[in-house]
């Protein structure tokens, strides 16, 4: 397991720990790719996971550019329309949980972006 695959585990595993339910892990399609994919009660949770060595140049918050919260929407989209779900009317939030390694850290940005 690569670093990348450990750090989306580790915040499975913490999104678990905190109520919600995952759902699919490694999302793609033809659009791009969602990290994990989440249930908290009726809302659908899209989360990118971000994995950095150190808080250089902005950490791993800084990696989610607007290039990427682009792709991801786009997935969602996706996503939802594979499940049989309208964007317009279902619950559903982006989130961004970001690790660095150094002196362990993991932060979890719930509502970081959207429409």
């Amino acid at each position: 397991m690569n670093k990348g695959q450990a750090a989306e585990q580790q915040a499975a595993d913490y999104l678990k720990q905190q109520g919600l339910r995952l759902v699919e892990q490694n999302y793609h399609c033809r659009r791009g790719e969602i990290d994990l994919i989440c249930k908290q009660a009726d809302t659908w949770v899209f989360v990118e996971v971000k994995y950095r060595k150190s808080r250089d140049f902005g950490g791993a918050v800084a990696a989610v550019d607007q290039h990427k919260i682009r792709r991801i929407l786009l997935s969602a989209q996706h996503y939802l329309q594979q499940q049989n779900l309208n964007q317009f009317d279902t619950a559903m939030r982006f989130d961004v949980v970001a690790i660095q390694e150094q002196a362990p850290h993991l932060e979890w940005f719930q509502n970081a972006f959207g429409e």
